[in-house]
Order: C-alpha cells, then structure tokens, then sequence
C-alpha cells in the first residue's frame, strides 16, 4: 500500500517532467547564465573574466541609467489612471444595452494591435503637423503646433500616454469578467433597501473586486517599470535620452553596443525591482488578508 501511494504521488511529475524540462532549458537557465556574465568582463570572442559587482557599481554612478531607472518609476503614473479608467470602462461596458459587444472590442482593440502598428500610428498623431495638433489647433488650445516626440519636455508624457492607450483594453476585459461573477441578488438587494448607484459601487462592486484590482494594479505596475517596446517604436530613448527607461537602458547596452555585462547587470536590477512588487502584490493577494 506504502509503495502504491509513493507511486502515485510521483504521477503528476512524469507528466510534468516535459514542461519543467522546457522551463529549465529556455527560462531557468537564460536566467542563471545572465546573472553569471552580469558579474564579468564579457565580450564577444573573448573569456569572460570576472569582476564581481563592478557592473552594477558602474550603473549607480551611470547617469544615463539613473535617468532610465527615473523614468521608469515616472512610468509609474499611468498606473492609477489605468486602472481608474479600466474600472470605469468596465462598468459602462456591462451594461445590458444594444450592441454593447461592438464596443468592447473597439476598447480592446488596442491590445491586440502590434507596437510596430501602434508606432507607426501614434508617430503620425504626434507629428508636428499631424492630427493631434491640427485638432489642437482647430480647438484654440495652442497657438502653435507641439513636437509631442522631438520636445524633451513633452515626448516621455506622450509615450506614457501610448502605454496607456494600449494597457486600458486589458484591464477593462479584466475588471469585466470580475463584475460578470458578482452575483446581481446583491444589487438587487442593496437596490430595494434604498442604496444608490454610488453606493451599491461602493459597498458592494469594489470589495467583491478587491482581490482583481489588487492583481491588476500590480501587473499594470510592472509593465510600466518594464516599458520597452513604446519607447523603441516611437523615440528609441530620445530626444536628449527624455525617455530612457531602464530597460531600455538594458536594450541598449547589451544589444546595440554589445556591452553584454552592464546589458544584463541593469535587467537584473529591474528585475529585482519586479520580483519586490509582485511579492508584495501576492502578500495582499494572500487568503485572509485584511481589504
């Protein structure tokens, strides 16, 4: 009986035993490999030598990287907006009306659209004499036309705004499908003691959310912490490295100019920087926390 149960119990391993090895290979090990060269002297055709911490010394005092690890927490601005606006959505979109379906996939459209689409389209809003200013223009709001992408002062507030366009569609679906499962009794029932719409959002729609804003609020705090792709498409960290992130900083060292090591020590440093949020979003995702 002892051996029938130790040999069930190892089931569930053989049948994992594929995706673990496909995990180690591609994910585990990438990643072990690149903590180990962060810490050398690496360059192509050439031995790694050990130097320890040098690499991310180098960094603290780097500062082109202090100005990407800057913007990255800036980036950190869209979050509430993101969220704020998504749970609006959310709530406007779940409502029972005439071709609501339509709707919902024009907000989520955006999410699907590549960034090179994006880019291209965005690039052509900002330009100086696209649509954004002439709209801007029409409207007496400015009385000469902005370089949303060319301003150092303008062009990181306009790709912040691209990872915001392209996040909202995501967390709408999100907080949709997290409305969809609270149980309309407790509207109804809140409805005939008398609780408006304020209220029963309130008392009942936000706890019955928590756990998923928790959850969306953490991912969307990480996203903005590894943005990457709006800035390449859309400024490559220009002008005047306004909108060097951190992990574009990365992108750029180890990639562009094959500095491999500092490539790889700045990942690590925003990555640990993730690995300290998504902990602590798991801690107040924990069962029994306190809302």
């Amino acid at each position: 009986m002892f051996r029938l149960l130790r040999w069930q119990s190892l089931v569930p391993w053989f049948f994992l035993f594929p995706a673990l090895m496909i995990f180690a290979a591609f994910a585990f090990w990438p990643v072990l490999a690149g903590a180990w060269f962060s810490l050398t002297d690496y360059r192509l055709l050439h031995t790694p030598q050990f130097v320890g911490l040098d690499n991310y010394r180098a960094l603290l005092n780097n500062p082109l990287f202090l100005t990407g690890l800057r913007n990255s927490f800036l980036f950190l601005l869209v979050v509430p907006f993101t969220q704020i606006a998504a749970l609006a959505l959310a709530v406007l979109v779940n409502q029972p009306l005439r071709g609501i379906h339509w709707f919902r996939t024009v907000f989520y459209l955006p999410v699907v659209t590549t960034v090179s689409v994006v880019g291209i389209l965005w690039g052509f809003m900002f330009h100086e004499q696209g649509t954004l200013n002439y709209v801007l223009l029409q409207l007496k709001l400015i009385h000469t036309p902005l370089g949303w992408l060319s301003d150092d002062h303008l062009a990181l507030a306009a790709v912040m705004f691209v990872c915001f366009w392209r996040g909202l569609g995501w967390y709408m679906v999100m907080y949709l499908a997290a409305l969809q499962a609270v149980p309309a009794d407790l509207y109804e029932a809140a409805e005939l003691d008398g609780a408006g719409r304020w209220a029963r959002f309130r008392y009942i729609t936000v706890p019955a959310l928590y756990p998923v804003i928790a959850m969306c609020t953490v991912m969307s705090v990480l996203a903005a912490l590894k943005a990457y792709q709006e800035v390449d498409v859309l400024t490559q960290g220009g002008p005047m490295n306004s909108t060097f992130t951190a992990l574009y900083y990365a992108y750029d060292q180890g990639l562009k100019h094959l500095r491999i090591p500092r490539g790889l020590a700045a990942s690590f440093i925003v990555s640990l920087i993730c690995m300290a949020i998504a902990l602590s979003g798991l801690w107040l995702l924990r069962p029994g926390s306190k809302r």
